[in-house]
């Protein structure tokens, strides 16, 4: 598990064949967290296990699926990414619970500069369900809250097409959301709380649809 709270900027380094997909070479000088082989770690918000860790610089095998379900598999030398170790119990939970399985990803369709930054990301089937206005989503591992969520038209009974965001200043430079663009695609989780409880409610509903008729 996760909070979304990042914790620090890392940069690919190296990319190269593994024998499972794909090997992301990071390196994070700046960050005092030195994983042993093992070890969890969201990198832009997906749950990566750590197979190689020197001065700084931390190695990830990422499979096919992975690749192609995120933006990992977009990644290039050069690029930026957001950092955060795995929660413990001790661990202050300052955003949400995050799980590190990214649910899809958005594309983001407009951008407003203002007081603050405004951001609207077109979201995929298996987060528009999860949507609510106030409610968390994580956008490339960071721990946001859902400003308005957008529609395709305006009034009841209208469909849910995608989220907006306001970003603070402090979340621009702690985080690789600064250099977001119209038309990048983002790794998306939605609030794994929401997941658990709408599970919950088709669960019970099936079963009450299931007992014999009296």
């Amino acid at each position: 598990m996760f909070t979304g709270l990042i914790e620090a900027m890392g940069r690919i380094v190296e990319i190269e064949p593994s024998d499972s997909g794909r090997r992301l070479i990071v390196d994070a000088p700046g960050w005092g967290y030195r994983p042993e082989i093992g070890a969890s770690i969201a990198v832009n918000g997906c749950c990566l296990t750590v197979v190689e860790s020197k001065a700084g610089r931390h190695g990830f095998d990422v499979i096919p699926r992975s690749l192609e379900m995120t933006t990992l598999g977009g990644l290039v030398v050069g690029d930026a990414v957001n950092l955060e170790r795995a929660a413990t119990l001790d661990t202050l939970l300052g955003g949400h619970l995050v799980q590190g399985h990214v649910d899809g990803t958005g594309l983001v369709v407009g951008i407003e500069d203002g007081n603050d930054w405004r951001v609207r990301i077109e979201a995929p089937n298996g987060v528009r369900e999860y949507l609510i206005d106030r409610g968390s989503i994580t956008v490339e591992g960071v721990s946001l809250t859902v400003a308005r969520v957008l529609r395709d038209v305006e009034g009841p009974g209208s469909r849910v097409i995608g989220f907006e965001i306001a970003l603070i200043p402090e979340t621009l430079d702690r985080t690789i959301l600064r250099a977001l663009q119209v038309g990048v695609r983002v790794n998306l989780e939605a609030d794994a709380m929401a997941k658990m409880v709408a599970a919950h409610v088709e669960r019970l509903l099936a079963a009450r649809d299931e007992r014999p008729k009296t």
